[in-house]
């Protein structure tokens, strides 16, 4: 059998749907590791044959098929063979819309009706193999969040709702779950993304945190769950960055420290978003008393924020504040905002070096630099 190479997989489906397509992925029949080798490919598959092109770096991945011998994402048997069809390859995909091919004369290959489905702007499973992977539904909500427009198809769904009563969702590793969350949360609607987790059961799951929001509300458009809802596609709308949009979700969703800490810890989120979703929490309250706080209340406050070694936390906080704040706070944002940035702007200023070699002790650094910057503050007030 001659070596057949594929496009295959989002490029194809992104280009149907008239999108810019960012990395190309592709499936090449009928060859062995040694000939990829011989090629001038280099060899970056940890389990199962992947190598990128040596001029374009885009990845080949020899075709394959899969088998369940475990529970998980990882319970997989890899069978790679120069026998392996595209069909065979393309059958052991997620969904329709993904199982997609084009060769290199730009003929589309589609043997499960992807295309049919890109039109109807449906999510539908391959084959029942979908249900082997529970990654497969973070992908599809996380998709649900890229195209907002696409529904799940009911019998898609309810394989989902089977695979979390199998306790299969159960077998994710935090890093896993915490990796298509934060790129659902960076998506076009990240509503979509939790609608789709919460319609299958994979919410409570996951994070039963949020999921409780959900809780006997059957008008979700009035209760505390589409308040959440609504929150995260407005920070979405004002293209926040990834530690706002995730302190929006835990302040949004209700959470009190100690659930944050713990859902934190449990998912192994990165420290930029878990501190500055604490923060959020911590100081949201007193976001209407910035305006009558005092030059030291303010400096204790950005010190608390870690600013001033962190400038960009306090445009962060702000960020946040501006998408999870009821209106009444809003209106204060703007002038609050402007104190905080001077405040700021003058601490940052003052010359801690000299403050610090003024002292004869080492303990007395502390005191020195922050008297320093607390009479910089005040002269910046009464500017």
């Amino acid at each position: 059998m001659a070596m057949q190479v594929y496009l295959v997989g989002g490029a194809v489906r992104d280009e149907l749907l008239g999108l810019p397509v960012k990395d190309k992925d592709y499936v090449v029949v009928g060859s062995t590791p040694a000939a990829m080798l011989a090629a001038g490919f280099k060899s970056v598959g940890k389990d199962f044959p992947v190598f990128l092109h040596p001029q374009t770096h885009d990845e080949y991945a020899l075709a394959r098929t899969e088998r369940k011998v475990a529970q998980g994402y990882k319970g997989f048997e890899v069978h790679t063979s120069i026998d392996v069809t595209l069909e065979e390859d393309l059958a052991r995909r997620d969904l329709t819309v993904n199982a997609i091919a084009k060769d290199a004369q730009g003929k589309l290959i589609d043997p499960y009706r992807g295309c049919a489905d890109l039109q109807a702007k449906i999510f539908r499973h391959v084959s029942s193999a979908f249900s082997e992977d529970p990654v497969r539904i973070l992908r599809a909500a996380r998709l649900a969040a890229r195209f907002p427009m696409f529904k799940v198809a009911p019998e898609t769904n309810q394989l989902m709702q089977q695979m979390v009563a199998a306790g299969e969702v159960d077998a994710l590793v935090a890093e896993r779950v915490w990796q298509e969350l934060a790129k659902g949360l960076m998506e076009q609607q990240p509503s979509r993304m939790f609608e789709v987790l919460q319609a299958c059961g994979a919410l409570g799951r996951i994070l039963p945190e949020l999921a409780a929001l959900w809780d006997g509300q059957s008008d979700q458009s009035t209760t505390s769950a589409g308040h959440l809802l609504q929150t995260m596609d407005v920070a979405a709308q004002q293209q926040q960055t990834l530690p706002v949009r995730f302190a929006v979700l835990m302040q949004a969703g209700q959470l009190n420290a100690d659930q944050v800490k713990g859902l934190s810890q449990r998912l192994k989120v990165p420290n930029d978003n878990k501190e500055l979703a604490q923060l959020l929490l911590k100081f949201h309250v007193k976001w209407p008393q910035i305006m009558t706080m005092s030059a030291q209340a303010l400096l204790d406050f950005l010190i608390a924020l870690d600013a001033i070694r962190q400038p960009t936390r306090l445009s962060d906080f702000l960020s946040a504040v501006r998408c999870s704040g009821a209106s009444v706070e809003r209106e204060h944002a703007d002038k609050a905002s402007q104190v905080l940035q001077k405040v700021l702007l003058a601490a940052s200023s003052i010359d801690a070096g000299a403050a610090a070699q003024a002292c004869t002790h080492p303990e007395q650094i502390k005191v020195a630099v922050y008297t320093v910057r607390l009479q910089a503050v005040r002269q910046a007030l009464q500017a």
